[in-house]
């Protein structure tokens, strides 16, 4: 068995290597317990983060991997105001209309909606210092991963921690992620949706296809790494104005 300060030396390496996460300007806290790894800290930006979780994942000797990496706070933005936020996009969106919502508000859970006769889910959610908890159950995989991007589009979240359950469940896999995505894709508007292909192979999805601006190239790939479950993106598309 290795030994907790090798273990430790190992996760930083992958940090400083797949990530690219500079030890100096973001350092990340590793704490060893048993099998479990806790990474805590902040990081630049959402593929940071993704990427480091899957580097750590993958090294020899790390079982469960609890992930408390947020992302650096880039706006001045309060608790109220993303609970806010987050609330009116997941009202407005025609996917979570039949959903109750509910928010926690001064310690207290308030119903922002109740559904009707036929419920599609229930989604209770938190805020505490920009990281946004989801909790409840929807109806597929594609609404949980689409609740979770609609959360991580808000300004000021530093983090989205989906709780959200599927029921009746489901089994994940590529094509879950590519249906998901392709749903996020049509509900962006900042995204031209019907020009890009998406290919997923164990989690990790490429791009590609023909964009208008370098703006529309990035906001894709965003997208793409806010979903739920996906390791890494592969961003082929090409910028032709």
């Amino acid at each position: 068995m290795q030994s907790r300060d090798h273990i430790v030396t190992q996760v930083h390496a992958a940090l400083e290597r797949d990530a690219r996460i500079d030890p100096v300007n973001f350092p990340v806290d590793v704490h060893v317990d048993g099998e479990a790894l806790t990474l805590t800290g902040e990081v630049p930006s959402i593929a940071c983060k993704r990427v480091a979780i899957s580097a750590v994942n993958e090294l020899d000797g790390v079982g469960k991997v609890v992930d408390r990496l947020r992302l650096s706070s880039g706006a001045d933005v309060g608790d109220g105001a993303i609970r806010d936020a987050v609330c009116d996009s997941l009202s407005r969106d025609v996917d979570f209309l039949n959903c109750t919502l509910r928010a926690m508000n001064s310690g207290r859970l308030e119903v922002i909606r109740e559904a009707g006769g036929d419920s599609s889910g229930e989604i209770d959610l938190a805020v505490a210092d920009g990281v946004i908890t989801l909790d409840g159950h929807v109806i597929s995989l594609s609404h949980k991963r689409l609740a979770g991007v609609l959360a991580w589009w808000v300004r000021g979240c530093r983090d989205v921690v989906d709780l959200l359950e599927v029921q009746p469940a489901e089994d994940d896999n590529d094509e879950e992620v590519i249906e998901a995505l392709r749903l996020v894709f049509e509900t962006d508007p900042l995204v031209p949706a019907a020009q890009i292909a998406i290919d997923c192979r164990d989690f990790v999805v490429t791009l590609k296809g023909v964009v208008a601006t370098d703006e529309e190239r990035k906001r894709a790939e965003l997208d793409a790494w806010y979903l739920h479950g996906v390791k890494r993106v592969i961003n082929e598309l090409e910028v032709r104005p």
